[in-house]
């Protein structure tokens, strides 16, 4: 094969790559959107506007959507297109007692694997956690506690779990950063992971249990938040 042929053929390779990673480029840029409240819970979601807003064609946007559909964040509808998914209370304490479930497994298993090298990486990542807290720094501090709680299961040798994690987290973390009351619960979140990473540098079986119990109060602390949330907003709107 000679040059010529051979970087015609590396420029279209390079070529369909870009065009294969659009599609997740819009379900990440949308992604975000969707977490940040810019898409409402029940707001439609148009093709045609959001292929013309990020000038492409609809198909990369149909493939995103089916990924943001799989993550649970929209819902196709006859008729109707995509709608931007909502949750009702006792669905949100359903994905954190899934959380609570998966993570105490995927920790049993990663206990034992963690040298001191992982170990103070994850410190590192909660000092950053902590600095988005104190400045109150919703999608920061939301992405760092992923980050957090990821960098202690990576050693396991469970991979599948930990992607059924993660995509369980993109579900919650919607709700997280659109309520503004769950901030003021979170000097308790900071002190539960200084102990669970405490645990952990000592390889304490009891941080299985110390797990489960902060994801569950995380959950019952965000529909509490969620609700004083929605009374505030009632009260307003009666009081006009």
């Amino acid at each position: 094969m000679n040059d010529s042929v051979l970087e015609h053929k590396n420029q279209h390779s390079k070529y369909r790559l870009k065009r294969q990673s659009l599609p997740e480029a819009l379900a990440d840029s949308l992604r975000e959107r969707i977490l940040n409240g810019e898409f409402m819970e029940g707001e439609p979601l148009v093709q045609e506007a959001i292929a013309a807003e990020y000038d492409c064609s609809r198909m990369p946007v149909r493939e995103a959507f089916r990924q943001l559909e799989a993550a649970g964040l929209i819902v196709s509808r006859i008729h109707k297109g995509a709608i931007v998914t909502s949750l009702p209370a006792e669905q949100i304490i359903e994905l954190f007692e899934l959380r609570a479930m998966l993570e105490c497994d995927i920790l049993k298993h990663s206990l034992a694997c963690l040298s001191d090298e992982d170990l103070a990486r994850s410190e590192r990542i909660l000092e950053e956690l902590e600095n988005a807290y104190h400045r109150r720094d919703k999608e920061k501090a939301g992405a760092l506690n992923w980050e957090f709680h990821r960098s202690l299961y990576l050693t396991a040798p469970r991979t599948q779990t930990l992607a059924l994690i993660q995509g369980i987290n993109v579900q919650t973390e919607r709700y997280r950063r659109l309520c503004p009351l769950f901030m003021c619960g979170l000097q308790e979140a900071e002190q539960e992971h200084r102990q669970i990473l405490a645990m952990f540098k000592i390889r304490d079986t009891d941080v299985l249990q110390l797990m489960r119990d902060h994801i569950i109060r995380t959950g019952h602390r965000l529909v509490e938040a969620l609700v004083q949330r929605d009374e505030q907003v009632e009260t307003k709107l009666q009081s006009r």
